[in-house]
């Protein structure tokens, strides 16, 4: 603008004819050009794209604006490996399940026992005031004698149906069912963070699963174990499968070789011979003893009724010292079984002899598998047997060892295989 009002202001004020020409000089401003990337026509052909992402059975974009894209599977991700993806999600919705139902049967197990006890030690409590009161107080002591009779014949009732599903021991399988669904997940994640998945695993995955719904189930009715066998039998949460043929040429690769094999079939024989064995027997007493108490609770809370009964049609004090008596023998039975979770103690005997069962199965299915290639490397099975019986593997071998010159020598041998239980 100042240079304007210059060149305005000399051309005014010019008086002579002598013209002066004012040049304005103004700056030229750099041109800029914007580059517009030219679009592509869409020729590139499917195997290009193919061998620049990595994808195959990619579908090419479509010329017409109104098409929809369509995705396909990459061949980065498996379908096996999408299908144990869903049994994880299955397992983890086990999981939670088996937590929840646990937490509620605990509280069962919990709930009735105090219900159970102070209807029992109330019912005795009011049979033995009854008796001291006398005959004298006429229409109160009748009723006390009633409400005693029948006190003692719904703690009877509920100690029955206690005693049938046995909620500690319900506790306990809910428990194992929770941790050995978060072994099968680790196992799974475990299996797509290293491995290269396929079909045989998403197969196995499954039947596992069944296996544990199977040897755990969540309903009570129709389907409950049986929580008192003629014998202890281990429990079995894995499928089963036919053992392959023994018959078989040794070979030395994939880190086997005849003296850990010889090694193996030891450690079996020790697991049978002690842990298994001592296991069932132990299982069987508390088994036995679960079956006494599950019988004396219900059956003394039913004499304390029929005392009770007694002392409603007569005044004899035989009658009112039977109910308190049997009341109070009662509620002492059932604090020990179910206070003490001597079901709990039975289930968790069982799963241990299950333990050593599933252990000595996986030892001879691996050890009488044919082809030495499909079998797990001999350095890491060994290694995970020691881990799972809590020994180093030097100590694994001794345990060997030993096993096999008391079956030369005809000694007993005088130690577990397992170190952990």
């Amino acid at each position: 603008m100042a240079s304007l009002q210059a060149s305005n202001f000399l051309l005014s004020s010019s008086s002579s004819s002598n013209q002066i020409h004012a040049a304005i000089s103004i700056p030229k401003l750099p041109s800029v050009r914007f580059s517009v990337p030219k679009l592509r026509q869409p020729t590139i052909q499917s195997e290009e794209l193919n061998r620049k992402d990595g994808l195959i059975n990619t579908i090419p974009i479509q010329n017409d604006v109104h098409s929809t894209p369509l995705v396909q599977q990459t061949s980065s991700v498996s379908m096996a490996t999408f299908q144990l993806y869903a049994v994880l999600e299955a397992i983890a919705d086990r999981v939670e399940m088996h937590k929840n139902i646990g937490e509620q049967r605990d509280n069962w197990n919990t709930l009735l026992l105090n219900s159970i006890n102070m209807i029992t030690l109330t019912a005795a409590t009011m049979a033995g005031v009854a008796a001291a009161t006398g005959v004298g107080a006429g229409v109160s002591v009748m009723g006390l004698k009633l409400a005693s009779s029948v006190m003692f014949s719904a703690a009877t009732g509920m100690l029955v149906l206690m005693n049938k599903i046995q909620p500690s021991q319900l506790v306990e399988e809910q428990r194992n069912a929770t941790r050995l669904f978060k072994q099968l997940q680790s196992q799974i994640k475990t299996l797509l963070a290293v491995g290269s998945p396929c079909q045989d695993d998403v197969n196995d995955a499954m039947e596992k699963v069944l296996a544990l719904d199977k040897a755990y189930p969540l309903p009570l009715l129709g389907v409950m174990l049986d929580k008192f066998p003629a014998s202890l039998e281990p429990a079995v949460w894995w499928p089963t499968k036919q053992s392959p043929n023994s018959n078989k040429a040794l070979n030395n690769n994939n880190g086997w070789t005849k003296e850990l094999e010889m090694e193996m079939r030891e450690v079996v024989e020790v697991i049978k011979r002690k842990d298994s064995e001592d296991y069932e027997r132990l299982g069987n007493k508390a088994l036995n003893m679960n079956k006494v108490l599950a019988t004396s609770g219900p059956l003394l809370t039913g004499i304390a009724a029929l005392g009770s009964a007694f002392m409603v049609s007569s005044n004899s004090p035989w009658a009112a010292t039977v109910a308190v008596v049997a009341g109070a023998l009662a509620s002492a039975v059932n604090t020990f079984e179910h206070g003490g979770q001597v079901g709990m103690v039975f289930e968790m005997y069982r799963n241990n002899a299950g333990f050593f069962k599933h252990m000595q199965e996986s030892i001879e299915s691996t050890l009488d598998e044919c082809d030495v290639e499909k079998k797990e490397n001999g350095e890491l099975f060994e290694m995970k047997v020691a881990l799972q019986l809590g020994r180093s593997l030097s100590e694994l071998r001794d345990v060997a060892k030993k096993s096999s010159y008391s079956r030369i020598e005809g000694s007993p041998m005088d130690e577990f295989a397992s170190k952990l239980f």
